[in-house]
């Protein structure tokens, strides 16, 4: 409420108009496609090619004997370029078909587990029970259960033709010995229990060592006192009971990773070594334990490491099964997982299981056995059993990681055709397609995955089978309408024509093509390969970004550049580059003492307009993130005129800004009373409208020479 003012006086107010909206986070570019390792299916942010050698990969071994040779994916090419001059960029791994990540189990310590045994004296039952088989209609039987009541079986004697309600009824003969052959040879029975007979007393055990036999039930009488679901007190009974678990799985590590490559399980040799282990796979340790507070050590080592010189990538000291300690392993290393879900459908979506965050590198940890509460108040194990499930020092490796379903032989670099894209075919959808679409749609949420430019390197324009993935990526990309999407017209080895007549398909302001492919040196794999321009362009449009800014053409001797490149597939004419672009499709270029430059910038839209250049859509998706990121804040605020210069006041200095960057000509942004009527407001709207006149970039420079004669006077 105004204060009202009735005297004469000075009277101040303070006006915070130091409100400052939160700036735009690091935007980066996202990459689809496999790689040697890591989380498939899950876009994964990387600040450093380092980064991403440790969580997906470099080079590996494809085929075998003569023709085994080391290969990198076209991915790590892509964010090795990338990188050099963003920040971030995030990595979304293809695998298809059932693959898995691996795993090992940890076992607790302190000697052989037991099995429990229970036994019932039938000489209590009379003569005739012992028999089993005197033809009354009392005749007598046995029923067994399981702790919670759930029925194993029931069996009587053969003088019982009907039978009913048992899951597995049993009608025998020869006296008791007939029941002990039934138990023993019925496998759905013999699974959880075994049987043996000895003078008048029945014995019956646990099939499998540990407390999972405890509780097993054995009740004996007659058959209409067992075939009761709660069979009565006068019915003979006893428990299974002193199995003990002290040498079972306490915890399971699982690779962070999915895939084959992080399988190392194998025998130790000389000095603990492992046969399969790598640099990219790993193995743990439990260094230490103790009983009396409850607690071990733990390291995870690297797969090619020995006992006398391991390689500890990770090590954790006083780890405890007790979820009560802040040292329970579940906290301290995490157990967090995403699963797809809605695979193949228009929305899949990653849903997280797990209560802990993971902080390991490496590995996620499921918990078995829970020492609740292991010590007491006096600091005192609560309870003697608990100590035989701490884990026993020892060490492992993992296994049972897979791949899925991959293309063999993989095809990689020039060899890429329409039924194999390195190792995936995209004609398929258990063998690369539905992984890639599920990528593409995943990557359609702008609230989670915050990008500006998507590559999917491999995946070429001109074969059938791929056209229909990159037919999802254009409609992400503007379905979003913040996103830019390069790719590949045509494979290796096709011609200019076949280029040009691909572009022609397609008509889209945020898709851009280049050609022809390049050659680039590899030291890690000491030869020189062919890669597709999608591989490199983001590298040209992260250093355009660094020297300069989106709205500057990432093209040209001063900002499109490739340094590494070797070669390209064709040096091209000024007729050749005439050719592409008129067809729409970015030439890249050879020029003496220059090297290889990107020289055009022009995307897939047909229309003439300012949108028909890279520059003016980049432009525009820099603003719209900018505007979208920063004034989330005015959301459910007042439509009010303070509301209003609030939104002013955040839009007019970035347009002001870009405009002394040389990205615009012009702008006016207007949110006023004019756009914002009294039928806008009751509807619960605040419109602004913003007018921007792109600076066109200078990519036909035209000069006259004029030859005049002796004497003649130079024009003002």
């Amino acid at each position: 409420m105004a204060e009202t003012i009735v005297s004469p006086g000075v009277f101040t107010n303070e006006v915070d108009q130091s409100f400052l909206p939160a700036g735009v986070a690091a935007i980066g570019a996202a990459i689809i496609g496999p790689t040697q390792k890591g989380p498939a299916g899950i876009p994964i942010r990387v600040t450093s090619y380092a980064d991403f050698l440790q969580k997906f990969g470099g080079a590996f071994t494809s085929g075998s004997g003569a023709s085994e040779k080391s290969y990198k994916y076209l991915t790590n090419y892509a964010v090795q370029e990338y990188l050099k001059y963003a920040d971030t960029m995030t990595v979304v791994r293809i695998l298809a078909g059932n693959y898995s990540p691996a795993s090992s189990s940890i076992n607790s310590s302190g000697g052989a587990a037991t099995r429990a045994a229970a036994s019932v004296n039938l000489s209590a039952l009379g003569t005739a029970s012992y028999n089993f088989g005197n033809g009354s209609a009392e005749t007598n039987g046995i029923r067994i259960e399981t702790a919670n009541g759930a029925l194993i079986g029931t069996f009587i004697s053969s003088s019982i033709s009907t039978f009913y309600g048992a899951a597995n009824q049993g009608l025998f003969t020869g006296g008791i010995s007939g029941l002990v052959n039934l138990i023993n040879n019925t496998a759905e029975l013999s699974a959880q229990i075994s049987a043996s007979f000895s003078s008048t007393t029945l014995q019956i055990t646990s099939s499998v060592a540990g407390t999972i036999g405890n509780g097993i039930k054995i009740f004996t009488g007659s058959y209409y006192q067992l075939y009761s679901d709660v069979p009565t007190a006068a019915v003979l009974g006893a428990t299974l009971s002193g199995g003990t678990d002290q040498s079972v799985a306490v915890f399971t590590l699982t690779t962070l990773s999915d895939g084959a490559d992080q399988n190392s399980e194998s025998t130790e040799g000389t000095n603990g070594v492992l046969p399969s282990g790598s640099i990219n796979n790993i193995r743990w340790e439990v260094t230490s334990r103790n009983t009396t507070k409850g607690t071990f050590n733990l390291i995870i080592r690297r797969g090619d490491d020995t006992n006398n010189r391991k390689t500890i990538v990770e090590q954790y000291n006083n780890l405890t099964l007790d979820p009560n300690s802040p040292n329970y392993i579940a906290s301290v290393i995490g157990d967090q997982y995403y699963t797809l879900t809605d695979s193949g459908t228009s929305d899949p979506f990653l849903q997280l299981t797990g209560d802990y965050p993971n902080r390991s590198k490496y590995v996620r940890v499921t918990v078995h056995k829970n020492t609740i509460n292991y010590l007491d108040s006096n600091g005192n194990v609560r309870d003697s059993s608990l100590s035989y499930l701490i884990p026993a020092v020892s060490s492992g490796s993992f296994g049972g990681g897979s791949n899925g379903t991959v293309v063999h032989p993989i095809l990689f670099n020039e060899s890429i055709d329409n039924t194999n894209t390195q190792g995936f075919n995209l004609a398929s959808g258990q063998v690369g397609r539905t992984a890639y679409i599920d990528a593409i749609r995943v990557l359609k949420n702008q609230d989670e995955y915050d990008i500006n430019l998507l590559v999917l390197p491999g995946v070429v324009d001109n074969f059938t089978n791929h056209a229909a993935v990159l037919t999802e990526a254009v409609n992400m990309v503007e379905s979003r309408g913040d996103c830019f999407l390069v790719i590949d017209p045509v494979e290796h080895g096709a011609s200019i024509t076949d280029a040009t007549s691909q572009a022609g398909d397609r008509d889209s302001n945020y898709v851009a093509e280049y050609w022809p492919w390049v050659k680039v040196p590899d030291p890690d794999l000491g030869r020189n390969v062919w890669v597709p321009a999608s591989t490199l362009i983001p590298g040209v449009y992260a250093f355009s970004d660094r020297v300069a800014a989106p709205w500057y053409a990432p093209a040209g001797l001063n900002r499109g550049g490739i340094d590494i490149a070797v070669q390209t597939e064709r040096k091209l004419t000024q007729a050749n580059r005439d050719t592409l672009y008129e067809a729409s499709v970015n030439p890249i270029a050879t020029f003496p003492n220059s090297g290889v430059v990107v020289y055009g910038q022009k995307t897939l839209q047909k229309k003439a307009s300012a949108l028909d250049r890279v520059n003016v859509r980049r432009l525009l998706i820099a603003a719209k993130k900018f505007i979208a990121s920063t004034t989330k804040f005015l959301v459910f605020e007042n439509n009010t005129a303070a509301t209003r210069n609030r939104f002013l006041a955040i839009t007019n200095p970035y347009f002001e800004n870009v405009q002394q960057r040389q990205g615009l000509y012009a702008f006016k942004v207007v949110m006023d009373e004019t756009n914002n009527t009294a039928d806008v407001i009751d509807r619960n709207e605040m419109r602004g409208a913003i007018y921007l006149q792109p600076a066109k970039s200078a990519e036909f420079i035209i000069i006259d020479f004029n030859i005049l004669p002796t004497g003649a006077s130079f024009p003002e």
